[in-house]
């Protein structure tokens, strides 16, 4: 990934999209993003109780992990967090005011995968003596977005002081179009510490997006520590500019409890030069060094290495594998590479499929399906994996 195009930050998102005719209401004064997939509402208020409290009779979800507590306080932080509450909420009459959240979640699973259930139902009453918001979700992600749409309908009366939920009675039923939303950082070139990170992620919840693509290395720096080869973040701009592997490792766990899955990016053989400054033998020479040398079985070998540590960090099923904008003419002009290629009968074209090829191999090797950009796919897309994801830039 690089050039002069403008590629730091790729944003993909889901689009909702809500014909007012087909549900019969006025979607133009709703707040609520994405647009949900079914929607009504009235023009009633509820005072929020200054001690909201979580309810989770009923539901399968143990919470060991505490995603679901976190994601709450969280939610009230996020409706609080615009100015001082000043209002007494215990002298409200109660048929006005929103004592909590009751959430059922019918799975009580934690496991966050490509595909997993986002689905969730949230209903807001007016009627009744003590009144909960009741969200029903069949994970604790879907419930996480429920919580989500809660806080959207919640804003800061000037009048009153305090936190009122509107358009209410709310019923919303909601899943997501694309179960791949998602946000590219390219940490390679621009260097983010892990609190801007963490700000990245929480920023993802607001809108409901799902993956995190951490394009962590390219040529211009290798930031991440790899224990099998503890040389490859030589490459990195300066020592204070890395990732340990134990904050590889508190990224996607933070991600994880924010229902975000982290999908790593190594683009080989074409963005790869910091590689070569703590294994030099990387490069086809010193004059020439990148692509990746193709001729050398330490190539392979290191890429097995770092996907290997890989599989310890990065639970997501893809693996990003890059493989674009590969320019082979290092390769002709490297006397030893090119021998290699005439050995091998092959020229620079075919040299790039096999790279391409044999690191999917070794992707495969580790429990991954593959994502590749889609130059590999327009020069040999017949020989990819099945298990390929053609991702297009």
């Amino acid at each position: 990934m690089g050039g002069p195009r403008l590629r730091t930050i790729v944003l993909w998102f889901s689009v909702y999209i809500l014909v007012e005719s087909a549900f019969g209401v006025d979607i133009k004064h709703l707040n609520i993003w994405p647009m949900p997939k079914s929607v009504s509402y009235g023009y009633k208020s509820l005072f929020l109780s200054n001690d909201l409290e979580l309810k989770t009779e009923g539901s399968k979800f143990s919470d060991g992990s505490n995603i679901l507590k976190d994601a709450f306080f969280r939610t009230i932080d996020v409706v609080r967090a615009t100015h001082v509450i000043e209002a007494n909420t215990s002298k409200i009459d109660p048929s006005f005011l929103l004592k909590g959240i009751h959430v059922v979640v019918y799975s009580p699973s934690d496991k966050l995968q490509h595909g997993v259930d986002e689905s969730y139902k949230l209903h807001i009453p007016t009627q009744g003596n003590r009144l909960y918001a009741q969200i029903e979700a069949q994970t604790v992600y879907g419930a996480l977005h429920a919580l989500q749409t809660f806080s959207q309908v919640c804003y800061f009366n000037i009048s009153s002081r305090g936190i009122m939920a509107h358009q209410l009675p709310l019923t919303v039923s909601d899943q997501p179009r694309f179960s791949y939303r998602g946000l590219l950082i390219d940490t390679s070139r621009h260097y983010q510490t892990l609190p801007v990170i963490k700000k990245v992620i929480d920023s993802m919840t607001y809108a409901k997006l799902n993956v995190l693509h951490w394009h962590i290395v390219d040529s211009q720096s290798f930031p991440l520590e790899i224990p099998s080869y503890p040389k490859l973040w030589d490459g990195a701009y300066s020592s204070s500019e890395r990732y340990t592997f134990a904050d590889a490792i508190e990224i996607v766990s933070y991600a994880k409890k924010r229902g975000i899955n982290v999908l790593a990016e190594i683009d080989v053989p074409g963005h790869a030069l910091s590689w070569g400054v703590g294994y030099p033998s990387l490069w086809p020479s010193t004059d020439c060094r990148e692509p990746l040398d193709v001729s050398n079985e330490f190539t392979f070998k290191l890429i097995d290495g770092i996907l290997s540590d890989f599989s310890k960090i990065f639970k997501y099923k893809f693996i990003h594998l890059g493989g674009d904008e590969v320019d082979t003419s290092c390769w002709q002009l490297t006397p030893h590479v090119r021998k290699w290629l005439q050995k091998n009968g092959m020229n620079a074209s075919e040299a790039y499929q096999y790279f391409v090829l044999r690191a999917q191999k070794i992707a495969l090797s580790h429990g991954y399906e593959i994502i590749n950009w889609e130059e590999t796919f327009n020069n040999f897309g017949s020989k990819l994996s099945r298990k390929t994801v053609v991702h297009n830039w």
